[in-house]
């Protein structure tokens, strides 16, 4: 089986569908936090002992767990068929090391959401959260991170990366494409570490910060300050994504669809934004709740796909091509 750097539609279709499919995994996940339902199931990695533990399609918490877990599971096997099948065809090491690097990741992400559950019980001397309530935090950046991996893969694998027709951006594009993607995991950080702080509702108001019409909250402390610098950062990502939004478009000489993407870039911060305010309003639907979590891991992982395809020409060598 000899590797070669033409494009191949299978591999390249398989990729795209492991990255669809991990939004199912991402928002099993959010809905299982939203509901408080990491410990449904006390024991790892099967529930209750069992790959078909009574109750879990019919009551929610359970269904939300396993149905998290099975996905987890689906999404581990993608990533080993993936990896195996970049090594044995595909020509470029880059290409090559970014599905191991997914299938590290997700094996690690396995771990960790194990000894969540394994470790829920030890305390921790000086922190309201247990040690494997810690553990959420890293297994919720950590997600985020593997979906930009596989955005990169497919992006790689795609016909006008293969054919180099991608088109070069301007510094400046590249640069500002860089600021949102800064300000993006900042954000992740920020919103996981609310998250599981429970600080989503500590300011009951949307777009100012009490009942009276401050602009400041009336108190604080540290979860308050974990919602106003997430707050903060959304007006700062709003207003980077526009201005990078803008240039993108202008770059003449990028692919039609990389162009577009600028488009779907505000589109989908302003979608998120106004999520983020349907959760304050609606007083942290579950439903608003779970959407705000996947469309903030579909913003990260279009922004990164974005200023990836735009990095073509520094990431490809003509020795790889």
């Amino acid at each position: 089986m000899s590797r070669t750097a033409a494009y191949k539609p299978a591999l390249a279709w398989f990729a795209a569908i492991g990255s669809a499919w991990v939004f199912v995994l991402v928002a099993l996940g959010a809905l299982t936090t939203t509901i408080g339902a990491g410990m449904a199931f006390p024991d790892w990695p099967l529930s209750n002992g069992s790959v078909n533990p009574p109750g879990w399609l019919t009551e929610i918490d359970k269904f939300a767990e396993h149905s998290h877990r099975l996905s987890g599971a689906v999404m581990g096997l993608v990533t080993i068929v993936l990896a195996l099948w970049l090594h044995l065809k595909e020509q470029r090491a880059w290409l090559r090391k970014l599905g191991w690097w997914a299938l590290g990741i997700v094996i690690f992400q396995g771990l960790i959401g194990g000894k969540r559950v394994l470790l829920d019980t030890i305390a921790v001397p000086g922190f309201d959260m247990t040690l494997g309530q810690m553990l959420r935090l890293p297994h919720g950046m950590l997600a985020q991170v593997y979906v930009c991996v596989l955005f990169a893969i497919v992006a790689g694998l795609s016909r006008p990366w293969i054919a180099d027709t991608i088109g070069q951006a301007s510094r400046r594009t590249r640069l500002l494409g860089g600021l949102c993607l800064f300000l993006l995991f900042m954000q992740l950080a920020v919103a996981v570490t609310m998250r599981h702080n429970y600080a989503g509702m500590v300011i009951p108001t949307f777009p100012l910060s009490t009942p009276e019409g401050a602009l400041l909250p009336a108190y604080w402390d540290y979860r308050v300050a974990l919602q106003f610098t997430h707050r903060v950062l959304a007006m700062l990502i709003g207003a980077a994504v526009a201005v990078y939004g803008h240039y993108l478009w202008r770059e003449k000489a990028l692919h039609p669809l990389v162009r577009a993407g600028s488009l779907v870039l505000v589109a989908l911060v302003a979608g998120q934004i106004l999520l983020g305010a349907k959760i304050i309003w609606t007083g942290r639907s579950v439903t608003m709740t779970t959407g705000h979590v996947v469309f903030g891991a579909l913003t990260l992982a279009t922004t990164f796909a974005v200023v990836f395809l735009t990095q073509r020409n520094l990431i490809e060598r003509p020795a790889s091509a």
